[in-house]
């Protein structure tokens, strides 16, 4: 895959990035507001002849223990509509490029798809940025427990978890907002047994888990796989052209920068690089600390020349967040400075990939700073927010503070469901600029919109 940018569109890794399902009887259709097209929104230098729509973008924002979602414009925090989804408690996420909420129902096997209302089509000889009011589409993903789903470079990858209860394999599902808004059908991959993975879409490439008979495996559990393949779609359909020999056991999470995919194992973090049309695998080994504990989720920017791994045991608390330098080959720790008793709930890379944030159970934001070092990049404490005046103890069973950031600025929104609202943050001067007040707690919260064009033209997270 080349690394060539394109204008006006990022795609994000975040995240990860989970989904949510939605739409039932009783949704009702908002009339879509007319393209907004005035001289004022022209700009020659952004678009050659098209039409620039200057816009913060909108957020979305998921109501506890309901259907309901609820869809904001941020340049004045007014409320465009509310949206009624198939099932209550849903996970939100985002389309490839920022223009679709996107719903997932695990135990029900559905994905579904809610239009932001702001986007921008490449027209041949410039782009054109549009703009109308959000509304549920008819568009759905069908598959076994869409768990895992990853956005890269315009494509939205969703990996269904397959059940052996029932005979269900595990299956991939890769969408472009261009292949939503046209009613497309999917470019899917297709397992012979079911497993917990993960895939990573490079171009016509997709790097997917592979699982292996429990005779062969290496892995500790049933379910989780050991190997990677390299997969080239062929009409609308990935065949595997490569496995990648270096085995990952208990492989889980995945993310990747402009030159490298990474995948987290319990021996280390395995790295994969792309040559022509071939692929290489290395392997990062776990250093002292993580000793007892695996990287199993890791994030990634086209900004970063490092990854960000998430290293906890199984089913505990504990997490070290430690900096692996693809390049160097090296992991170390990263001193993220947590409060006592602070234990994560969220993590990002920020808009350009020069910041990394960290969201915690306490109700402080911590902002890391990407910087050279004796030619080694390095990961420093820049800051914490305090995002919540509440007693943190008086948070609704089952959910936590979470947190969205912008793809067209340095912003971050946090959302807090004992105080039922969401605060703008302005990462480089650390501070709250602005909220939008709720009446009631949101279990989760999403950016979408027009991304813009930064010198780290992608963005992905899982």
């Amino acid at each position: 895959m080349t690394d060539s940018f394109k204008l006006k569109l990022l795609a994000l890794t975040i995240g990860s990035l989970f989904l949510t399902a939605c739409g039932d009887a009783n949704t009702q259709i908002v009339e879509k507001e007319p393209i907004e097209e005035t001289d004022d929104d022209h700009n020659d230098d952004d678009h050659d002849d098209g039409l620039t729509i200057e816009s913060m973008g909108r957020l979305a924002v998921m109501e506890s223990a309901t259907n309901s979602l609820h869809v904001f414009d941020l340049d004045d925090n007014s409320l465009l509509d509310n949206i009624s989804l198939a099932h209550n408690d849903m996970t939100l996420g985002t389309s490839g490029d920022f223009r679709f909420a996107t719903a997932k129902a695990r135990t029900e096997g559905l994905v579904q798809f809610v239009d932001g209302g702001l986007w921008c089509e490449n027209h041949g000889d410039h782009l054109h940025d549009y703009k109308q009011g959000p509304a549920l589409t008819d568009y759905e993903l069908s598959g076994s427990r869409p768990t895992h789903a990853v956005i890269h470079d315009g494509q939205l990858v969703v990996f269904n978890d397959g059940d052996a209860d029932s005979g269900a394999p595990a299956s991939v599902q890769v969408v472009t907002d261009a292949m939503i808004a046209s009613d497309s059908a999917p470019q899917t991959l297709v397992f012979a047994m079911n497993m917990h993975g993960v895939a990573e879409p490079r171009g016509e490439h997709l790097l997917a888990t592979l699982r292996r008979d429990d005779a062969d495996s290496t892995s500790n559990t049933k379910v989780l796989p050991d190997q990677v393949g390299v997969f080239h779609v062929h009409d609308g359909e990935y065949e595997l052209e490569q496995t990648l020999e270096l085995t990952c056991p208990d492989l889980h999470g995945a993310g990747q920068n402009h030159e490298f995919v990474a995948f987290g194992c319990s021996d280390g973090v395995l790295i994969a690089h792309q040559h022509d049309d071939e692929f290489e695998a290395e392997k990062i080994a776990n250093i002292d600390a993580l000793e007892g504990l695996r990287v199993g989720r890791i994030y990634g920017h086209e900004g970063s020349e490092s990854f960000i791994g998430i290293a906890s045991a199984h089913g505990g608390s504990q997490s070290i967040v430690v900096n692996v330098n693809a390049e160097e080959e090296e992991m170390e720790v990263i001193d993220w400075q947590a409060m006592e008793g602070a234990t994560p709930v969220s993590y990002a890379f920020a808009f350009e990939g020069e910041h990394f944030l960290i969201l915690d159970n306490l109700g402080y934001l911590t902002v890391l700073h990407q910087h050279e070092h004796d030619g080694h990049m390095e990961w420093e404490f820049a800051g914490r927010v305090d995002i919540s005046e509440e007693d943190v103890s008086t948070m609704p069973e089952g959910l936590s503070f979470s947190m969205t950031v912008t793809k067209n600025g340095h912003f971050a929104y946090v959302a807090d469901p004992i105080a039922q609202h969401v605060l703008k943050v302005h990462l480089e001067d650390m501070e709250i600029e602005g909220d939008i007040e709720l009446d009631y707690a949101p279990a989760a919260i999403t950016w979408l919109g027009i991304a813009e064009e930064s010198e780290s033209d992608h963005d992905h997270e899982h």
